[in-house]
């Protein structure tokens, strides 16, 4: 079992930033792949960025070149560094990762005000 904690989250006005973390604990050995989801209000959840052990990346469209999503070396905390924040950027952002099938966190809120 691996556990997902969140956090980072907050309020921010348009053109800031804020980091996310996410800290995995319990088989952490078995976890590949790890990223960040986010879902706004009435919306499905969406794809912001993935990582892989190795360090590859991915990004949904609307946040290159502003957010970027980082692991640390022991492979057990994900972080998503997110400038320029628009609001409609504001959602709830879920920690994800992949460790033979999926684990979620339980969401942090990102509320960006214009």
């Amino acid at each position: 079992q691996v556990q997902l904690v969140e956090s980072g989250g907050g309020l921010v006005q348009a053109g800031g930033s804020l980091r996310l973390s996410c800290a995995a604990s319990g088989s952490i050995f078995s976890i590949n792949d790890m990223g960040w989801y986010r879902q706004a209000p009435g919306k499905q959840r969406e794809l912001v960025a993935t990582i892989t052990r190795g360090g590859s990346t991915v990004y949904t469209d609307s946040v290159k070149g502003r957010f970027t999503i980082s692991r640390d070396n022991a492979k057990t905390t994900v972080y998503l560094q997110m400038n320029s924040l628009k609001p409609e950027d504001t959602a709830s952002y879920y920690c994800w990762g992949w460790a033979g099938k999926n684990y979620w966190g339980q969401g942090t809120q990102v509320a960006v005000s214009s």
